[in-house]
């Protein structure tokens, strides 16, 4: 039988040992002890030292045969080397430079083998063993260090393949936790492996309890609008064995439940994570939170729809009395034109009014709201507004209440009787039948007060908290024909609130409604 020599085998048990470390993940640190260890007593060394590169210079990584605390003694020959070894490795050059530096440090150093540690043919450190006698190293020296140099250069490659994996890995675990879309990781049974905290808020399921449920247990579509089910595809092979020109990527929308009940509209993209052979590996869900895309098309829709109809009538009416009045074959007496050029009047103003709660809205989104302070008289401003606009009505009785001594107040009187225009305009427009529309105002010595109240069919109990919302009108039977934008106490409340104040709405007892504002009031 044929016996290998006893440094073959010490030699073999000495790399068998270190290839454990390295696939054992030990500590860098560590395992490079363990070859300089193995390099040192293999070679009859003194001292051992491995140097990394790091850029265009090297580092001392590990030393074994030292002091820890002279560690740093071969700094000087590593300065002197970084010119010499980055682009080309030269060991004659390395040995005079080593005997320089061990004089130097009166260190009993007289030889040096030292190797490259490369990889894939890129240069990662050096490995040096110093011996106490002098002479030049022999191939077979160099032989024998090359198997462990070979070993720290995997070692060490390995260990910055796992730190830059990791290093990787954190990042995209923080760019999907901290992403502001939720985003869910699913296995290729469907079931949550990721869950971020995007997706947790939205949804008001904490990631640990979404973890490892089913995709359809998670995310509870009440309502689907467009889109296929992700289920469905899944079972059908996607993204493989599935009919030509479907996308590599599913997209569904629609309402989903929270946890809490309620509903949220989201957009949902779901794209595969294939292995090499093509066959899924996961599934990656990107969720968006749609409900402001969703109103906003909506409130588009409302826009176009509202400001339509509302042009489209004064625009006929004032139309329709011109040409009426214009009519080369009749003779009209006084009164049919006077009364058909107050008519086209009546609607002029209505598209004035419209066009100018239209520019303060859009003005108001815009700029926000801007105002110009100065003494506000508000008994004055609700008296002005009550002469203007018992010109508009036949059927309402218009009146103020204000008690003596009033305070004047801090505000934009321009804008604070654009709020009471709106208010009276409103209280006309909902009580059809006529009746008393009065303004009242009271005050303390905080804050000062004004109800616009009308007599007609009162607010909707579910709407009173909307009446304020842009475009938004009443919905009721006993209204449905009145005109407006459902700008008027969207703009009042722009206003009030830029005061510092409030207004509500509120249904009396008996009949009708009650809008009601307060200001600060400021002596």
């Amino acid at each position: 039988m044929f016996l290998l020599p006893d440094y073959r085998v010490r030699q073999r048990d000495h790399l068998l040992e270190i290839s454990r470390a390295i696939t054992g993940q030990l500590d860098l640190r560590e395992v490079l002890r363990m070859v300089l260890g193995a390099a040192i007593s293999m070679l009859a060394g003194e001292v051992g030292m491995i140097a990394l590169r790091d850029g265009d210079r090297f580092v001392t990584s590990a030393v074994l045969g030292l002091p820890a605390d002279q560690m740093d003694v071969f700094d000087p020959l590593l300065e002197e080397l970084s010119a010499d070894t980055v682009e080309h490795f030269d060991a004659s050059v390395l040995y005079a430079k080593m005997r320089r530096v061990a004089r130097h440090m009166d260190l009993n150093l007289r030889q040096v083998v030292a190797l490259p540690m490369e990889f894939a043919g890129d240069l990662l450190g050096i490995l040096f063993i110093f011996r106490s006698y002098a002479g030049a190293a022999t191939d077979n020296d160099h032989r024998l260090l090359q198997s462990f140099a070979d070993q720290a250069a995997i070692a060490v490659h390995n260990a910055r393949l796992y730190r830059f994996a990791n290093h990787e890995r954190q990042r995209l675990a923080a760019i999907l936790d901290h992403s502001a879309d939720g985003v869910m990781i699913l296995d290729t049974d469907l079931a949550v492996e990721s869950w971020n905290r995007a997706l947790a808020r939205m949804t008001g399921l904490p990631a640990e309890q979404a973890t490892g449920r089913h995709h359809d247990v998670v995310i509870r579509w009440v309502h689907r609008q467009m889109g296929p089910d992700v289920v469905d595809m899944v079972g059908q092979g996607w993204p493989g064995m599935v009919p030509v020109g479907t996308p590599d990527t599913l997209y569904a929308e629609g309402d989903i439940e929270r946890l809490d009940g309620s509903l949220l509209s989201v957009g949902i993209t779901y794209a595969p994570l294939l292995l090499p052979d093509g066959t899924l590996q996961n599934v990656i869900a990107n969720v968006r939170d749609i409900t402001h895309f969703r109103e906003a098309e909506q409130l588009k829709s409302t826009f176009i729809s509202v400001i339509s109809h509302e042009l489209k009538t004064p625009v006929a009416l004032i139309k329709g009395y011109a040409d009426t009045l214009n009519r080369q074959d009749a003779h009209w007496d006084g009164t049919t034109i006077r009364n058909g050029l107050a008519v086209i009047e009546e609607e002029a103003d209505r598209l004035a009014e419209l066009i100018e709660n239209l520019l303060a809205a859009s003005k108001l989104q815009a700029e926000g709201m801007q105002l110009s302070l100065d003494d506000a008289n508000l008994p004055m401003i609700a008296d002005q507004a009550i002469d203007r606009f018992q010109t508009q009505t036949d059927c309402h009785t218009l009146r103020a209440e204000f008690p003596e001594r009033f305070p004047i107040i801090c505000g934009d009187a321009t804008r604070l009787r654009q709020v009471l225009d709106n208010l009276l305009s409103n209280a006309i427009k909902y009580s059809p039948d006529g009746g008393e529309v009065v303004v009242r105002g009271s005050f303390d010595d905080e804050w000062v007060r004004v109800e616009v109240i009308d007599q007609g069919p009162g607010i909707p109990v579910d709407q009173l908290d909307r009446i304020f919302e842009r475009f938004h009108r009443i919905d009721n039977a006993l209204t449905s024909n009145a005109q407006g934008t459902g700008l008027g106490l969207y703009l009042a409340h722009a206003v009030v609130t830029a005061h510092d104040g409030r207004i509500w709405a509120s249904n009396n007892p008996d009949q009708g409604a009650t809008i009601t504002f307060v200001l600060p009031r400021q002596d």
